[in-house]
């Protein structure tokens, strides 16, 4: 068997240098082919990175898109938050109007009602009223009529607007020229009428002076006064509430009858003594106008 020394000198040796060539080939193969593999995949993995940034560039929009839509979203929805809120006031506004109307209409159907009643109360009131005053018409008309009725058997007494006036002339009492003095039947008579008068009430005393033609008026005036009053003082001592009888002089300015004969002259010297009633107005008239 041969020895391992004559092996390795028989066994060919191969050649490096042929070796080295054909691995340089083959490195360079390798590497062109791993170079083309990392080209491809880094051309390929730029074109994913760009294709990538491409559609995060998208997303970006979209997503601005997505939040600006979100927004007006939002927006829209405070809008219609806002007007659904409006919308709910002007219904509770326009529901408390309606109930406000209603309340008012039916303070308005009451106050109508207290209204016709109130009329109608009035209505009763014033009827109540006017049968009330025309029954104390009828009454005091009666009572005055019983008044001329009883002095008119004394002394002739006549309805005037004012009420009665009872017309005391010379067949009753006579003054003497220029004098202002009762007689005694001048003072019987007075009595009998104060005797009327006493048994009523609710009216007033006018006594009214009157003169002849002769004389100054001044003179006469006064002197017309002084009769007045004497009347009255003999009506106050006959009983008669002095409060409620007046006295006026009319001197010479209304006679009687006119004429200036002495006879016409005596009925011109008198007195006239008016009642009027204090419950009844009666229209204001001088009281020895002719009916």
């Amino acid at each position: 068997m041969p020895s391992l020394n004559v092996l390795l000198k028989t066994t060919p040796k191969p050649s490096f240098t042929k070796c080295s060539g054909f691995a340089s080939v083959w490195v360079l193969i390798l590497l062109v082919l791993m170079f083309g593999i990392l080209g491809t995949f880094g051309y390929l993995f730029l074109n994913r990175l760009t294709e990538i940034e491409r559609r995060m560039v998208g997303l970006d929009q979209q997503m601005e898109e997505v939040a600006q839509k979100v927004e007006e979203a939002i927006e829209t929805s405070k809008a219609a938050s806002l007007k659904a809120l409006q919308a709910e006031e002007h219904a509770l506004e326009a529901a408390r109007g309606r109930a406000q109307a209603e309340e008012d209409k039916g303070e308005a159907e009451q106050d109508k009602q207290k209204a016709v009643e109130e009329a109608n109360l009035a209505k009763l009131e014033a009827q109540s009223s006017r049968e009330e005053a025309d029954r104390i018409r009828r009454e005091r008309e009666e009572e005055m009529n019983r008044l001329q009725e009883a002095l008119n058997q004394i002394v002739d007494t006549r309805r005037t607007a004012l009420g009665l006036v009872m017309n005391l002339g010379n067949d009753f009492i006579q003054f003497d020229f220029d004098k202002a003095t009762l007689r005694p039947e001048d003072r019987e008579i007075l009595a009998t009428i104060a005797g009327v008068l006493l048994t009523s009430k609710q009216y007033q005393v006018q006594i009214f002076g009157h003169t002849d033609d002769i004389g100054s008026e001044e003179h006469n005036l006064k002197l017309s006064e002084k009769r007045a009053q004497t009347v009255r003082n003999y009506l106050i001592d006959a009983g008669i509430n002095p409060a409620i009888i007046s006295t006026k002089g009319f001197g010479k300015s209304n006679p009687l009858v006119a004429g200036t004969s002495p006879e016409v002259r005596q009925k011109n010297r008198r007195v006239e003594i008016g009642i009027i009633d204090t419950v009844i107005t009666y229209e204001k008239a001088a009281p020895s106008e002719r009916d």
